[in-house]
């Protein structure tokens, strides 16, 4: 197989285990996230496992320029998977947390996704044919009280997927928005939001294996888990104003009002 897919936050969590698995289909692999280190160890872990080709570029999709500069560096190399999954988030009242870091959300989460997307998404429909993944979640069904800025972010990413996914029916495109709800991954250690005794968490593996079936089938959204099925489905029907109270509960306590909060890597 000469296919290639790309996949940005590939170093850790969710990204990370997706490699393994479309390394494990025997497909070629584009990694991008910041750190250089973890990029190559996973490199040379997939080359050596499953003979496949692996391109590490190190960039900052925090930075505007960057989905440009992935897109010249695989310039000749066919592209036949995006995964969009890098992603950052913030805690803390909109009022008291740093603006710059709120407008990186932004710019990783949604304006990197929305540049690779229409970059990547040409080739392929001038081949009539390719996959993307756009890493949602369960957020994007309400807003987010204290996590204000991720949570609009994806719902964001859902509503753009969803109607990506409509618009290029019949061109042998498919997009496919992932929306896992708590997972095992660096994101709440990062944050420094720790995860509340009951809540119902998935491993970054078992994300990774139900959005990537999601994905070949060509599924337009994919919600991991039955728990995260249902609760997806009341959010989306009961009242704003009930939701974001919900929301606002459950985050109490999980960090310093105001506190500034870095996200997982990109």
């Amino acid at each position: 197989m000469n296919e290639w897919a790309l996949i940005t936050g590939a170093s850790s969590g969710i990204g990370c285990e997706l490699a393994r698995l479309f390394a494990a289909d025997h497909f070629n692999l584009a990694l991008v996230a910041r750190s250089e280190s973890r990029l190559s160890q996973l490199a040379a872990e997939l080359r050596a496992g499953h003979g496949v080709q692996v391109k590490v570029l190190v960039k900052d999709l925090s930075l505007p320029a960057a989905p440009r500069e992935i897109f010249g560096l695989l310039e000749g190399t066919p592209i036949s998977v995006l995964v969009n999954n890098a992603g950052i988030g913030l805690y803390g009242d909109f009022a008291q947390t740093d603006l710059q870091r709120s407008r990186d959300i932004m710019q990783v989460n949604m304006e990197a996704l929305v540049q690779l997307t229409h970059l990547f998404v040409q080739p392929m429909l001038a081949r009539r044919t390719g996959k993307i993944l756009n890493v949602a979640s369960t957020a994007a069904f309400q807003p987010g009280p204290s996590v204000n800025v991720y949570y609009a972010t994806k719902a964001f990413v859902y509503s753009f997927t969803y109607a990506l996914a409509a618009e290029l029916q019949g061109t042998g495109v498919t997009v496919t928005a992932l929306c896992p709800g708590a997972t095992f991954t660096e994101f709440f250690n990062r944050a420094n939001m720790g995860v509340k005794s009951g809540w119902r968490v998935m491993s970054a593996g078992k994300v990774a294996e139900i959005g990537y079936r999601g994905l070949m089938k060509g599924k337009r959204v994919v919600i991991p888990g039955t728990f995260n099925r249902i609760a997806s489905a009341l959010a989306k029907r009961a009242p704003v104003r009930l939701t974001a109270g919900v929301v606002r509960r459950l985050h109490q306590g999980r960090a310093p009002r105001g506190a500034r909060r870095p996200g997982p890597d990109h």
